[in-house]
């Protein structure tokens, strides 16, 4: 129940992010700044922590759940350069854009978003710390899913009432994928594969995604800190947890 209950914060992050960026486009550069420390705060203070605790206490071996992590990183890294769903690569493709690749690319951020619900209700199957911190990730990281999915269908050539429409469907896609793990349970081993790659996910995401984007154009001491910030509090956060 946990798990459904913070999904429905992903909502209004995800729904809240579209809205973002259709009204508050250069404020954009210092949300993304502290979400991507958020991200990496989550990957090295609770995740990792968590996937030493569960080699230990199950005697895994530690190479399955690192080959998940670099799979994780890699997968995401190739999604977004091969599919091209992200929106700062729009640039490149200024004579393709088209109505229906707006909403083929919405349609690939939400089922995205479904597995980001999925991740929270796995979380909280290995503990509620680590639900918790998953859910911390998953609600900062979706801020930008909503952005781009308005980007994506606007520039596009969509209309705005259209983007709003499958901004919903975004929204509501992680708390049907949260609500999807009460369905069934996941064990021991398959879980600490999930937080390795998880974990790569997160690292890219944050890593190599959103904080160059930050920092695009907008470079400054002040995304600097807002990104150390990040990190620092979820340190704090996974310290009281």
């Amino acid at each position: 129940m946990e798990a459904i209950l913070l999904s429905v914060a992903t909502f209004f992050s995800t729904y809240i992010g579209g809205l973002f960026s259709i009204k508050l486009k250069d404020k954009m550069h210092s949300v993304m700044g502290f979400t991507a420390g958020v991200l990496l705060g989550v990957v090295f203070f609770d995740v990792m922590p968590e996937i030493i605790n569960q080699v230990k206490e199950h005697d895994f071996n530690p190479i399955g759940p690192m080959l998940a992590l670099v799979f994780g990183f890699l997968l995401f890294h190739i999604l977004e350069k091969v599919i091209l769903i992200h929106h700062s690569h729009e640039g490149e493709y200024t004579d393709h854009k088209h109505p229906h690749v707006g909403v083929a690319s919405a349609l690939a951020l939400a089922g995205h978003s479904f597995m980001d619900g999925v991740g929270i209700g796995l979380g909280f199957q290995i503990s509620p710390s680590v639900g918790l911190a998953v859910a911390i990730a998953v609600i900062a990281h979706d801020f930008t899913d909503g952005m781009n999915t308005v980007t994506l269908m606007l520039t596009n050539k969509n209309s705005p009432k259209r983007a709003k429409i499958f901004l919903l469907i975004d929204s509501l896609a992680p708390v049907l994928g949260a609500a999807s793990t009460l369905l069934f349970f996941a064990p021991a081993g398959f879980l600490v594969l999930y937080l390795g790659f998880f974990a790569g996910f997160l690292l890219y995401i944050g890593a190599s995604d959103i904080l160059p984007e930050a920092h695009s154009t907008h470079s400054s001491l002040k995304t600097i800190f807002l990104t150390i910030a990040g990190v620092a509090l979820i340190f704090i956060i996974t310290r009281f947890t």
